[in-house]
């Protein structure tokens, strides 16, 4: 599993050269130490600057140790075989700690005061060490230690916290696309299913149409294979999609059956769910045309608004009932289409089935215009 640190490994393109740099300073060994040294010694100098002629000697090592120190402390505790979850034995483990580094910190310190005059080198001995002094310094290094360990435990859990949104992120991606898959499979037997039926009732009829039928049904079948792995194809390659579909119901209907298809030359390629033009198309057929006697016309338009793709599937059929509504519709096509596109663009989207002043339904959508590149 990916950690927040293997997502830091990679820097994202035209990254600006100074956030480049800073990636490389602090995963380097040279440039943490780099890093120590000039946070120690900037400490170290404001500690230092109310007296600075008489303690820049003894504030100075004090920070520098604690720079020397600390990666030790860092590498211990991140060697601990403990997990954050056992606090109890992390904090045993800090108070072991505090024993052995922090005496540690003060040799080091006086070994650094006495390297810069500060002290004679006679204090380092064990005599020197061991006197009121060495108490008062510990109890005050103490406390710099507890503060340092709680840095390296809060930098901990900020990490444990990272990592978790990162996987619950990608929980909630694959989540999302596994119901994205689920709702498409859904369509496929549905349109199937219809698409069988519409074809048997021409068998005894009239077999070369249905031959027909067939040819457009099995191309149909190759292309939704090809897209079953992909949420969202180019607009052009929808609407081929969709003209195999009408060639079936032409064949059905003949003359009474009138599509238009008006797209804007900007939006063809541009992207929209697979399969979602043919359930809405169908949906004016089955509810809208196939009811009125003398048939009638499907109007699908794309075009540009904005920033937007403005998609409308219109007919002049019968039109909805006084009661219905999008929300309480059962309809297999319509509310799996709403769902997909909930979950493919949130709510950058809209939805909208209105009925015509001139008669007839209209589905009207608008997406957000992202166009792929022309067909090679």
């Amino acid at each position: 599993m990916a950690t927040i640190a293997d997502a830091g490994k990679f820097v994202a393109v035209g990254e600006a050269p100074r956030i480049a740099f800073a990636r490389v300073l602090t995963r380097s060994v040279l440039g943490r130490t780099l890093l120590i040294a000039v946070a120690s010694t900037t400490l170290g100098v404001i500690f230092a600057l109310p007296m600075w002629a008489t303690h820049w000697r003894q504030a100075l090592p004090q920070w520098w140790a604690w720079g020397l120190l600390a990666p030790l402390m860092a590498a211990a505790d991140h060697r601990l075989p403990y997990t954050g979850k056992e606090f109890g034995r992390r904090a045993t483990a800090a108070v072991l700690g505090n024993l052995v580094f922090t005496p540690v910190y003060i040799y080091m310190m006086f070994v650094l005061r006495a390297a810069l005059g500060d002290v004679p080198w006679k204090h380092l001995t064990l005599n020197g060490m061991l006197t009121w002094e060495f108490v008062d310094w510990f109890i005050w290094s103490s406390l710099i230690y507890w503060m340092i360990v709680g840095g390296l435990q809060a930098y901990r859990y900020y990490q444990r916290y990272l990592n978790s949104e990162l996987l619950l992120e990608r929980m909630e991606k694959s989540y999302s696309q596994a119901r994205l898959n689920a709702l498409r499979m859904q369509l496929d037997p549905h349109f199937l299913f219809n698409a069988l039926n519409t074809i048997s009732s021409h068998v005894e009829r009239d077999p070369r149409l249905t031959r027909s039928m067939i040819e457009h049904l099995g191309d149909l079948l190759r292309m939704s294979l090809e897209t079953k792995d992909r949420q969202e194809v180019p607009l052009a390659e929808e609407l081929a999609f969709l003209g195999h579909y009408l060639e079936i119901q032409k064949i059905r209907f003949g003359d009474q059956l009138e599509v238009r298809i008006e797209v804007a030359s900007e939006v063809r390629y541009a992207n929209v769910p697979s399969l979602f033009l043919q359930p809405l198309v169908e949906n004016a057929i089955r509810h809208g045309i196939s009811r009125r006697a003398s048939g009638g016309t499907v109007i699908v338009t794309a075009r540009q608004v904005g920033d937007n793709l403005s998609i409308v599937v219109a007919d002049d059929g019968v039109g909805l009932p006084a009661s219905w509504s999008v929300e309480r519709s059962t309809g297999l096509g319509l509310s799996v289409t709403r769902e997909r596109l909930a979950g493919l663009y949130s709510g950058n989207h809209s939805f909208n089935v209105r009925r015509r002043l001139e008669g007839g339904t209209a589905v009207e959508i608008l997406l957000p215009l992202q166009v792929t590149g022309e067909e090679q």
